[in-house]
C-alpha cells in the first residue's frame, strides 16, 4: 500500500503512514464530520485501514498515541496551511490527458525557469498556463517550476516545503497543476519540476514525530538532514521514491531538478540517488516516456553524472555554476565570493572546452583543490544558464543583469548559452531584459524563525557584499518587488529589441541542432551524442572530442565539423572592436548570424554576408557571431 490517502471509486478510501515507535495510531477525521478510524502495524512499521468509507474531501489528522494530532507526511492538499488537517483528493484531479504527447530530447531542450507565485500577477497555476503560448512562440521546450511543494503562508522561493506530495493551495493545489502540465504538454512543452530532497522547511515540520527520518550524523546549511544511511533509512529512502513515483509516474512530470544534491547525505554502498535514478530509469522504459533528472550539485563532481555502469549515480544532467561564474565574472568584474576563481579568459575557455573551470584545481575561494574532470560527459548533461534564481536572488537585493549592464552585453550572454554546446536555461523576464529584482521572499508566523532567517541572510552576504543586509525577506513588498511584467517585451523598444533577439537565437539553436554532423551519434548544436528513452551512453565521443575552442585576447572560438561544414562560434567578451582568429584554413564561411546587426539594436555588421578566405573576420565589442562553412 503506498503511502498517503487513496481513493479508488467502488473500493473507498486507504490511509497509509510509517511510525514504527508509535503506540497507535488513527485517522482522526475533521471534516464534514468528526470521527476515529483506527489503523493496523504491521512489522515494517506501516499502519494501514483500506476500504473506508471516507469520501474526497473529507479532512483528516493521524491521531499520534492517542495525544497529538499530526497532518499526513504525504498529504496531496493542505487547505488550512501547514498546521492544518490534511484533505482526501478526488483521483480525477491527479489526471493528466496527454496520451500523444512525446518529451522533446535534451539535445531539443531549451529550458525557462519560473517561480509561479511571481511569473502573474495572479500568481497561479491557471494564470501561468495562460501564458504557455508565448513561451512557446519564444521556443521554448521545456519549463523549469521552483518547488511547488506546499510551504508555511503565502509566499515563499518554495525551499521551504513541508509536504513534498502536497502543491501549494495558494498555487491552485494539484488540480492546477495537473491542468497546467496538461496544456504544457498540448504546446510541446515538457515540465521539470524542483523538488527538495535534502532538508524540510522549518514551520510545519513534523516528520520526526513519525519516525527517525532525521540524522544526528551530518547537517544541512537549512536543517536538519534526512537518514539516508543509519538505522531504519530504508523507509526514508522509500518515502522520496514514493514521491518520485508520484511526479513521473501518477502526474507524468517530465523529469525533476534535485535540489542541493551535495547535502544528500549517504555513505552507503548504494546512495540514493543512485536508486533515484534507477526507478526514473524504470519509469522511463515502462513508459516510454523520457524522464529526466537533474542534479544541483555544487562539487564539480561528474560522477553524480556518469552512468550507474561506470560507477557513477546515474542522473542524466546537471546545473553547471561554473559557466554562470566565468560569464559573470568576465562581463560584470566582479571578483568577490566564488567569483574570486573566474574572470579571465582562460576560464572562459575551460568552462566551453572542458564544463568544469575548476576540475582537480586549487579554488582560492574555498582554499584547497577542487572538483573532478568532466571530459567523458555529453555537454548535453550540463544546464547553464547567464541568470537563475539562485544567481540573482542571492545577491542582497536581487538584481538583474538588464539592471546592471548594457544591451550589448545582455546579447553576447544570451548568445553564449544558447548557442553555446550545453542545454540552455533562461530566468522568466531574461528575455526582454526585465529589471525588477527577484528577491528572497518567506511569510513564516514565528518572530524567532523569521528573525534568524533575517540574521542568515546577513551571514551569507557577508561573503560578497561586507555590510549590506538587503531587504527584508519576511516583508510582502519583497514578494511583490519581485513580480515580472511581461508587457514589458512588447510595449518598451530595449524589450521589443531583445525578445526578438531572444527568439531568434532560439530559433537559430533548433536549425544548427538538426544539422548533421560527421559523426552519426552527434546531434546538438556544437556536438552532443543522440539519446534514447531509457537513458544514453555519454562515453559515445569524449567531451574535448567533439569540440574545438581556441581563445586569446578576449575571444572564444568554438567550432564544430559537419558534413555540411565547419560550424563556428565567435564570442567577443573584449570591450573594443576586435579581429577574430580561428583555424579556417582556406575557408569560405556565409554569416548565420551577428548580434551587432541594426535589427537587434547593434552598431551595425563589420563584416559582409559572406567572408572571403584572404578576409579578416571583425567582431563588434561584446558581439556573438555564428558562421558555416561555405563547401
Amino acid at each position: 500500500m503506498r503511502i498517503g490517502s487513496h481513493h479508488t471509486k467502488g473500493e473507498g478510501t486507504s490511509f497509509c503512514v510509517w511510525a514504527p515507535f508509535r503506540s497507535t495510531v488513527e485517522v482522526h477525521l475533521v471534516a464534514p464530520d468528526e470521527r476515529r478510524i483506527s489503523m493496523e502495524q504491521d512489522e515494517d512499521g506501516y499502519w494501514a485501514v483500506s476500504g473506508t468509507d471516507v469520501e474526497p474531501g473529507a479532512e483528516y489528522f493521524y491521531l499520534i498515541d492517542g495525544r497529538v494530532d499530526r497532518p499526513d507526511p504525504a498529504s496531496r492538499r493542505q487547505p488550512r496551511g501547514v498546521h492544518g488537517p490534511s484533505e482526501v483528493v478526488r483521483p480525477i484531479d491527479l489526471y493528466v490527458d496527454d496520451d500523444t504527447y512525446r518529451p522533446p530530447t535534451l539535445n531539443d531542450l531549451v529550458l525557462y525557469e519560473l517561480h509561479v507565485g511571481t511569473f502573474t500577477p495572479e500568481a497561479t497555476l491557471d494564470a501561468a498556463r495562460e501564458r504557455l503560448p508565448y513561451l512557446r512562440d519564444l521556443g521554448i521546450s521545456g519549463v523549469e517550476l521552483m518547488p511547488v511543494a506546499h510551504f508555511p503562508g503565502q509566499r515563499n522561493w518554495g525551499y521551504d516545503g513541508v509536504y513534498p506530495f502536497a502543491v501549494h493551495t495558494a498555487y491552485g493545489g494539484a488540480p492546477a497543476f495537473a491542468r497546467f502540465l496538461e496544456a504544457a504538454h498540448y504546446h510541446g512543452i515538457a515540465v521539470f519540476l524542483d523538488v527538495v530532497y535534502n532538508h524540510l522547511g522549518p514551520e510545519g515540520n513534523y516528520l520526526a514525530d513519525f519516525g527517525p527520518y532525521f540524522t544526528e550524523y551530518y547537517k544541512t546549511p537549512w536543517g536538519a538532514a534526512f537518514n539516508f544511511d543509519d538505522e531504519y533509512s530504508d523507509h526514508v529512502r522509500a518515502f522520496f521514491l514514493d514521491n518520485l513515483r508520484y511526479w513521473l509516474e501518477d502526474l507524468h512530470v517530465d523529469g525533476l531538478r534535485l535540489d542541493a544534491v551535495h547535502a544528500m547525505l549517504d555513505t552507503s554502498a548504494v546512495h540514493v540517488l543512485s536508486e533515484l535514478s534507477a526507478e526514473a530509469e524504470r519509469i522511463s522504459i515502462q513508459t516510454g516516456r523520457r524522464r529526466t533528472l537533474i542534479a544541483e550539485s555544487l562539487r564539480n563532481d561528474s560522477r553524480v553524472i556518469t552512468p550507474r555502469e561506470r560507477g557513477g549515480l546515474g542522473i542524466q544532467c546537471e546545473w553547471l555554476d561554473d559557466m554562470h561564474h566565468a560569464l559573470h565574472a568576465k562581463t560584470t568584474g566582479e571578483r568577490t565570493g566564488y567569483y574570486v576563481d573566474f574572470g579571465d579568459t582562460e576560464s572562459l575557455r575551460k568552462a566551453f572546452a572542458d564544463a568544469y573551470v575548476l576540475s582537480r584545481t586549487y579554488s582560492r575561494y574555498r582554499k584547497r583543490t577542487f572538483g573532478n574532470s568532466a571530459e567523458h560527459c555529453a555537454p548535453r548533461q550540463f544546464i547553464v544558464y547567464a541568470q537563475n534564481h539562485d544567481q540573482i536572488g542571492n545577491r542582497p537585493h536581487g538584481d538583474r543583469l538588464a539592471a546592471r549592464v548594457d544591451l550589448e552585453t545582455l546579447k553576447l550572454l544570451a548568445g553564449s548559452i544558447i548557442l553555446g554546446p550545453y542545454t540552455p536555461m533562461i530566468f522568466m523576464g531574461e528575455e526582454y531584459g526585465e529589471t525588477a529584482p527577484f528577491q528572497y521572499f518567506v511569510s513564516h508566523s514565528d518572530p524567532g524563525l523569521i528573525e534568524s532567517i533575517r540574521a542568515g541572510r546577513r551571514k551569507e552576504f557577508a561573503a560578497f557584499f561586507a555590510g549590506t543586509d538587503g531587504p527584508d525577506p519576511q516583508s510582502r513588498a519583497s514578494f511583490d518587488r519581485s513580480r515580472i511584467d511581461l508587457s514589458k517585451h512588447s510595449e518598451r523598444k530595449r524589450g521589443r529589441t531583445l525578445h526578438a533577439y531572444y527568439k531568434e537565437v532560439i530559433r537559430l539553436r533548433h536549425q544548427v541542432a538538426s544539422m548533421p554532423p560527421d559523426e552519426p551519434t552527434i546531434r546538438a548544436v556544437l556536438g552532443s551524442p543522440e539519446d534514447r528513452p531509457s537513458g544514453y551512453d555519454p562515453y559515445a565521443i569524449p567531451l574535448r572530442a567533439r569540440l574545438s575552442v581556441e581563445c586569446g585576447d578576449d575571444i572564444v572560438a568554438i567550432s564544430r565539423a559537419t558534413s555540411n561544414g565547419l560550424i563556428v562560434l565567435l564570442l567577443n567578451f573584449s570591450n573594443i572592436d576586435s579581429e577574430a582568429e580561428f583555424a579556417r584554413e582556406e575557408s569560405f564561411f556565409r554569416v548565420l548570424f551577428d548580434s551587432s546587426d541594426a535589427r537587434w539594436g547593434g552598431p551595425g555588421m563589420k563584416n559582409g554576408l559572406h567572408i572571403q578566405p584572404s578576409e579578416p573576420v571583425w567582431l563588434n565589442r561584446k558581439s556573438v557571431m555564428l558562421l558555416q562553412e561555405e563547401l
